[in-house]
Order: structure tokens, then C-alpha cells, then sequence
């Protein structure tokens, strides 16, 4: 079995279970019998096909949701291993992550929150949460995959607490309050919103950072929308570009893009490394009880790495996300998400067989959050399909 060094490790053998009591496995922990039951969920292989920033027909070296998805893994599996803590926790929640985004991006997720505004808005980490325990039908016993507390915990709150001591809606939720999927999960399930999460949650959350940060420099440069000397006054980037042109003058493209990213990746997984081991020290905790219990995030980035992280996103945002080319192929992609959402809404006899069985179209909330379900749940490349079912053109490519 795993051994755990750090004091504040989650551990398998004291979990707060499962909310449908089930035997343990003799073979696995808890926490690593919930991330094989991602990993074999449908919502889990259907992020093949999901855009990270680039549509699938760009190319097909480009980062989609499930390639990010085993590098944030990847990352979150060291970190933990390095700090003491229960690594297939930290891979259970960074393989979770994402499984609640929508077709083609953050612009999918957009539309469709716009879409839904009447009806409850729509929010990603919510939909994972509405997946884990809801849409996976798989299961003789339960709906969802019935996983252990505290992974679904670590899957709401890996970004820190949704409310304060008050239990007023806080950070990204303070203007327009908790998700009701979040609402009505926690009102059944006590997940102490008021608090952090686990370390190993906290790992997952930073690993995303640091593998999408890493990874967007990669694609950028390979679709051509920045370039190398772009990244010489960029903090973290170009200080990682000259150690290796220090090293390699003369060194061919593609290896000096390649040794430029695994430096930025190395030299954030150290900082996060040695961060956490100060805090650590510092505030002494000595169960996972009590990480949740610290008034702030016991895993991060020192200050001036998370300065240096705050300037590569700014420039990652101007010079990639809202590159015009990015921009005008998310605009169509909007247009998918809207077409199909006003043509569902407006005729449940355009859904599949499956979906339409299970349609309420008198109860129109319900109803709603049901194309909503149907719609977050599409590839780019179903989507793209049923688009062009319905209406006979293709809005992404014409």
C-alpha cells in the first residue's frame, strides 16, 4: 500500500465514504478505485474530442481537454508524490477537472451560460459535480459513479471555499451565488463550503495552472500567433528561452520550444514544491482536517513566482486567447452552441431517441437544464455533426 510522509496527507483508510455504501476493494484504496471509475466514465473519453483553445480540425498536435487533462495528472502525480501526499487522490481530482466543460472551450461554456441565464446559468465545475453524481448512468445501485467524499469535496472546492463564514457566496460566485447543482448536492451532502479543500485538491488546482501555462506557450508558438523573441520580456518565459540559448545557440526550432516549456513546467513545480513545504513549517498542520481549517490555501505559489505567473497569463491572454484568429473561429463556434440550444428548445423532437424518452418539455427549468446537459456533454466534433443536422450548413467552416 501507499505510504504517506506528510502529517496532512488525505488518507484512503480514513475517508468519510461514499454516499451509496459499497464494499471497499481488496485490490485498491478508496481514492484510487474513484480515479479508475473516472477514467472509465464516458464523460472522461469523450474529452478527446473537446477544444482546449484550438477546434479539432486545426491540427493534430494541438492540446484538446483530455491530452491537458493527463498532463495537469502528470504534474498533480509529482507534486503530491515530492510533498508526502496520497497521489491518486491529487490524480483522481486533476483527471475530474475538466469533465463538465462544453464543446469548443471557454466560448461554449460562455454561450451556453448566457443561454441558460433564465434558467439557472451554467458553470463547469458545477456540471462535473452534476456528471459524478447525476448523468453517468453506468451503475446497477446509484446513478453517477458514487465516488468517496473526498473526492467530490476536493472537485467543488479545489479553487478554495464557495462561501464564507456567513455562507455568503464568495470569489467567482459572489455576484451571482452558488451553482444550484452545487446548491442542491451540498444541502443532501455536507461539503463544508466554508472551508479549503484537501492538500490534494489544492495540488490538482495548481497543476492546471502549470500545465496550462506551459502547454499554451507550446501551442501558441506552433499555431503561429506569437513568436520565440515575442517571450523575451515575458517573466518565467524568457528567462527559461535564454538559459537555453546560453546553452544551445545554435539549437533547431522545435527542440528550443520544447527545452524553453519544460523549464517554465520545472522551474513552477519546484517553486510550488518548496512554497508549500515553508508553509507548511509555518503553519504546522498536522492532518488533513486541519489544512482544511487554515484561513488560507496551504499548497501555492511564492510571491514572486505568482507574479511572474499573473504576467505570463496577461500575456498568454492578449497574445492567444484573444487573438483574432482564436476570436473568429470561437464566434462561430458561439453560433453552434446557440443554434442548437434555440432549436432544442423549441422542438424536443430534435433530440435523440434516448434524450427525448427522457425530455420534459412542460416543465420548461427542467427542461432546459436537460439541452443544457445534452449540449455540455457534445465533442466539438458531435456537435459540428448535429449543427449541420439541423440546419444543413456549417457555421465553424463556411
Amino acid at each position: 500500500m501507499q505510504r504517506f510522509t506528510a502529517p496532512y496527507a488525505s488518507r484512503p483508510e480514513e475517508t468519510r465514504g461514499r454516499f451509496v455504501p459499497e464494499a471497499e476493494s481488496p485490490l485498491r484504496t478508496a481514492f484510487a478505485r474513484d480515479r479508475d471509475r473516472i477514467i472509465h466514465s464516458q464523460a472522461f473519453r469523450r474529452l478527446k474530442h473537446k477544444t482546449q483553445v484550438f477546434v479539432y480540425h486545426e491540427g493534430d498536435h494541438y492540446r484538446t481537454r483530455l491530452t491537458h487533462t493527463i498532463e495537469v495528472a502528470q504534474v498533480a502525480r509529482s507534486v503530491a508524490r515530492a510533498l508526502g501526499l496520497d497521489e491518486d487522490l491529487a490524480e483522481a481530482l486533476s483527471l475530474a477537472h475538466d469533465l463538465g466543460h462544453t464543446p469548443f472551450g471557454h466560448a461554449g461554456e460562455r454561450e451556453l451560460d448566457k443561454l441558460m441565464r433564465p434558467h439557472g446559468g451554467f458553470d463547469h465545475n458545477a456540471q462535473s459535480l452534476r456528471i459524478l453524481t447525476k448523468l453517468e448512468r453506468r451503475y446497477a445501485l446509484f446513478d453517477g459513479l458514487n465516488l468517496t467524499w473526498e473526492t467530490l469535496e476536493g472537485l467543488v472546492k479545489h479553487n478554495g471555499p464557495l462561501v464564507n463564514a456567513e455562507g455568503d457566496p464568495v470569489g467567482c460566485y459572489r455576484e451571482r451565488g452558488l451553482p444550484e447543482a452545487i446548491l442542491e448536492f451540498a444541502a443532501d451532502h455536507e461539503l463544508e463550503l466554508h472551508s479549503f479543500a484537501s492538500a490534494e485538491a489544492q495540488v490538482a488546482a495548481i497543476a492546471d495552472d502549470i500545465a496550462y501555462n506551459a502547454h499554451d506557450i507550446d501551442d501558441g508558438l506552433r499555431a503561429g500567433l506569437f513568436n520565440l523573441i515575442d517571450l523575451g520580456d515575458v517573466p518565467l518565459a524568457g528567462e527559461a528561452l535564454s538559459d537555453v540559448l546560453k546553452l544551445y545557440p545554435d539549437l533547431e526550432h522545435d527542440r528550443l520550444v520544447h527545452e524553453t516549456v519544460r523549464r517554465v513546467m520545472s522551474e513552477m513545480v519546484s517553486d510550488v514544491i518548496a512554497e508549500t513545504r515553508r508553509r507548511a513549517a509555518k503553519f504546522k498542520p498536522a492532518s488533513a482536517t486541519d489544512v482544511r481549517g487554515l484561513g488560507g490555501g496551504l499548497v501555492g505559489f511564492g510571491d514572486q513566482m505568482r507574479e511572474k505567473n499573473r504576467v505570463l497569463q496577461g500575456f498568454l491572454n492578449e497574445r492567444m486567447y484573444h487573438h483574432e484568429r482564436v476570436e473568429e473561429i470561437m464566434a462561430r463556434a458561439r453560433r453552434v452552441v446557440k443554434d442548437m440550444f434555440d432549436a432544442y428548445m423549441a422542438d424536443p423532437r430534435l433530440l435523440p431517441q434516448n434524450w427525448r424518452d427522457a425530455a420534459d418539455a412542460a416543465d420548461t427549468e427542467r427542461y432546459a437544464r436537460q439541452v443544457c446537459d445534452f449540449i455540455a456533454g457534445m465533442t466539438d466534433r458531435y456537435a459540428l455533426d448535429q449543427h449541420k443536422r439541423l440546419f444543413d450548413l456549417d457555421p465553424l467552416f463556411r
